[in-house]
């Protein structure tokens, strides 16, 4: 018997009627899309008109899904990243009430094959999907920095650097046509210089978060945001506990034994 599939305006509207509360966006995409920027090594094994999505995050997500999803929890099932674990816990329920009985692939973005190399290319995905620009040295003529390793970034063009790519989701037996065509992401640093600013920023000096504002953003990170993840990634259940949401310790451990 088939599986049931779906259509891109039944995973638009109910993805973005689920996760955008969330603090999320989602971007429907063709797997050929992808797979065509890509060597065939990295190549996702469905057919090219396989439907799929890119979900990001937003600087929303933090207060509208993480602390809520840790003052639920509490210390119980907390894992050693606690973001990952909420939008895990974000995107699987909403899959699983919004696609009943539909067979979806999520992949996200710390997942990694047994070959160690990632499930899939969360900037090549956004970026062909429409969502965001992904800048690399090619994207600059005559680069200043000769063979030196300078990394890729993506810049969304409300958000500029202030979002991340979370997951990718594909609807396994779900083709679409005519119906989702691609369209190029903004282009939103369109000088060579700015281009060469923001590489350097992003490779440089990450830390200060200035490659984030190449664009004028409609939201950033809160000040609460910030502290999280400016604390380095072992302190911060640390930092959850003395904000209050890790709250009973051993204590509750037991009780749940």
């Amino acid at each position: 018997m088939a599986l049931p599939t779906v259509n891109v305006e039944d995973v638009r509207k109910a993805l973005s009627n689920h996760l955008s509360k969330m603090g999320f966006e989602v971007y429907p995409l063709k797997i050929g899309w992808y797979n065509a920027v890509l060597s065939p090594l990295l190549h996702l094994s469905y057919p090219d008109d396989t439907l799929g999505a890119v979900v990001l995050s937003t600087p929303a997500m933090f207060e509208q899904a993480f602390l809520p999803f840790m003052e639920s929890r509490g210390w119980k099932g907390v894992s050693a990243d606690p973001i990952d674990q909420c939008v895990k816990h974000c995107i699987n329920n909403t899959v699983s009430e919004c696609f009943p009985g539909v067979k979806v692939d999520v992949s996200y973005d710390y997942e990694m094959l047994p070959s160690r190399k990632p499930k899939f290319l969360a900037q090549s995905a956004a970026h062909v999907a429409g969502a965001v620009y992904y800048y690399q040295c090619s994207d600059i003529p005559d680069h200043p920095w000769g063979e030196k390793k300078m990394f890729g970034v993506c810049i969304h063009p409300r958000l500029g650097g202030w979002f991340a790519i979370r997951a990718m989701l594909v609807f396994v037996g779900s083709e679409v046509g005519s119906e989702l065509q691609q369209t190029a992401p903004p282009d939103c640093v369109p000088t060579r210089e700015d281009r060469i600013q923001l590489l350097e920023d992003f490779n440089l000096r990450w830390q200060d978060w200035s490659y984030r504002d190449v664009v004028p953003p409609v939201q950033t990170y809160s000040q609460k945001q910030r502290e999280y993840f400016s604390t380095p990634p072992a302190q911060r259940l640390d930092l959850l506990t003395d904000w209050g949401y890790l709250t009973g310790g051993d204590e509750d451990n037991t009780q749940e034994n």
